[in-house]
């Protein structure tokens, strides 16, 4: 579960720190005070899309710090070496002015894409968007997929679907009309024929460019060669280095004759001299190297002005070209057998066609199943949000075109229901008002949430348009998730903030020309004071105050009579 929450420097709060507690936690206060704010701090900590935008005026940058204790993804954790001992998990995350984000885990940086991959193993945020999901139909199917947890199903029918579209796309590039066909058949050959009779070779064109570079500064590297060589060799009119070394050579080992002293130095005069050999020798060979008639250099001019030529209808290098030459070759036999070959991918296209119905076939089979239980299981949800006339059923049409399916399977899905007895299922974007919109979203995800492994559920103002009655059954349900669940709720409902377990207040203030805003947790005579501000207003009356200590002590009654501890 969500620990502690330390935020700084995020919009109006220049510094908080939020111990939640286990069960039900609620979060309330005046407009604009900031509640939300609390919200994209926990969304921001948890690697989700932000924007430099959240650091508070003034400052250079916002940081977000997130404690989880309890049961955390120790395996995710010990595949990136970002496990500790305990059963605490530190979340880090700092946004800066410039736009960089820099991201911890356990102390150890990470990137975003990583801390918002654990962060969706912690916990999940609900908030009035996800109503508009609940009202789009291309969103049903991805509901319906979650509950009925047909990944493999969906992953077997995706793959085999990939290799059938594939198959329809090489048979389409082969079926052309027999002008288009000629017509390519020219230019193929055209083609292969000029860069055939080019005769290139791997490379070729950075050993011609090499040996051109060498060949244009051979006067100037035949001068400094021939310097270099009568420097060591000499010639007939005087001795170079090399024989002047022999010549020392040849004292010092004289002189070690009478005294072992001179040794040393005549070994070094020998190896002085052996080096001297060498690097002439060397010389010698660089010379011919540089030993050529112009007419090489034409010819090699030559060859590259052609390779040049090539380079721009075919590639930027000579390998890149020979690439093209062989695909070229490649393609030239695909048109020439076009023919045997589209008879063979359309046998092996009916023979994918087939695996592909199959899987889509199980696929919605599958799913079927799984609108069955989740019908019932949200229809028992709404019955508990105070719902019970409603109907709510999973519709399923076949997909549209020439073989009913495409990457997401066979099934076209949306969720219809009927608000009252007696009328008929509609889809449920054409009947939902808005709090009734709102219990199904949270009959819908309290269901989705049942067995997803994650233990800490945020609802921000999903209660909009919820009143009366109804609010209380919303802030029932809460109360009984938040016996197997952590739940944070953000609300402007004093039925909701009277079930909570922990009640926050979120209250804006000035100092010093500046706004801040400040979380504090309230005792029993505080939330009496806040709900009575929830119920009536401004202005706390008397008659205020007992109602809410009414609602307190009735929210005390039914969590009195529910089975389970608090997560």
């Amino acid at each position: 579960m969500l620990s502690t929450l330390h935020i700084e420097n995020i919009a109006l709060i220049e510094s908080a720190s939020i111990d939640f507690a286990s069960g039900f936690n609620a979060l309330t206060g005046e407009t604009g005070a900031g509640k939300s704010i609390v919200i994209d701090s926990i969304s921001a900590v948890l690697g989700e899309r932000t924007s430099r935008e959240l650091i508070r005026s003034g400052s250079k940058s916002a940081r977000v710090e997130a404690v989880f204790t309890g049961v955390l993804p120790r395996s995710w954790l010990e595949e990136r070496g970002l496990a500790e001992d305990g059963d605490e998990l530190l979340l880090q995350r700092e946004i800066r002015g410039d736009g960089k984000n820099q991201c911890r885990v356990n102390g150890r940086l990470v990137t975003v894409s990583q801390l918002r991959e654990l962060g969706q193993q912690l916990l999940n945020i609900h908030g009035q968007h996800d109503g508009q999901q609940l009202l789009d139909p291309a969103c049903h199917l991805g509901y319906l997929d979650r509950f009925g947890k047909t990944f493999r199903e969906l992953e077997a029918f995706q793959t085999s679907f990939q290799s059938l579209s594939k198959l329809r796309r090489e048979i389409s590039a082969l079926q052309m009309d027999e002008a288009e066909r000629s017509r390519r058949v020219d230019t193929l050959t055209f083609q292969i024929q000029e860069l055939e009779r080019a005769d290139l070779k791997p490379g070729e064109d950075v050993e011609l460019d090499t040996r051109k570079n060498l060949l244009s500064s051979a006067e100037k590297l035949m001068d400094a060669v021939r310097e270099a060589e009568f420097a060591l060799s000499g010639d007939e009119d005087s001795q170079g280095a090399a024989a002047l070394i022999a010549q020392a050579e040849g004292a010092v080992h004289s002189a070690a004759r009478f005294s072992d002293r001179f040794s040393e130095a005549g070994e070094k005069l020998t190896a002085l001299r052996f080096a001297a050999d060498e690097a002439a020798e060397l010389l010698r060979d660089l010379a011919g190297e540089l030993d050529f008639s112009p007419e090489e250099l034409d010819e090699l001019e030559g060859r590259l002005d052609v390779i040049y030529r090539l380079k721009r209808k075919y590639g930027p290098t000579v390998d890149d070209m020979l690439d093209f030459l062989e695909k070229s070759r490649q393609e030239l036999d695909q048109i020439q057998y076009a023919d045997d070959t589209i008879i063979r991918l359309e046998k092996e296209l009916e023979k994918a066609r087939k695996t592909t119905q199959k899987n889509g076939e199980a696929l919605s089979k599958a799913r079927k199943k799984a609108a069955k239980s989740l019908q019932e299981r949200v229809r028992e949800e709404l019955r508990q949000l105070d719902m019970p006339k409603v109907r709510f059923e999973t519709e399923f049409l076949p997909k549209p075109g020439e073989w009913g399916m495409d990457e997401t399977g066979m099934d076209e899905v949306q969720f219809l229901m009927s608000a009252n007895l007696g009328e008929d299922l509609k889809p449920i974007q054409k009947v939902a008002s808005g709090g009734e919109l709102a219990r199904i979203m949270l009959a819908l995800k309290n269901v989705l949430a049942e067995d997803d492994g994650i233990h800490s559920l945020v609802f921000d103002e999903v209660d909009t348009g919820v009143s009366g009655r109804a609010a209380q059954k919303v802030a029932e349900k809460m109360a009984q998730v938040a016996r197997h669940k952590q739940v944070l709720c953000v609300t402007h409902l004093p039925q909701l903030a009277a079930m909570a377990d922990t009640h926050f207040r979120v209250e804006k203030g000035e100092d010093k020309g500046r706004t801040f805003t400040h979380v504090a947790v309230l005792e029993r005579e505080d939330r009496k004071q806040e709900l009575a501000r929830l119920i009536g207003g401004t202005k706390v009356t008397q008659a205020l105050l007992e109602s809410a200590e009414e609602l307190l002590n009735q929210a005390e009654g039914f969590k009195g009579g529910l089975k389970g501890d608090v997560s």
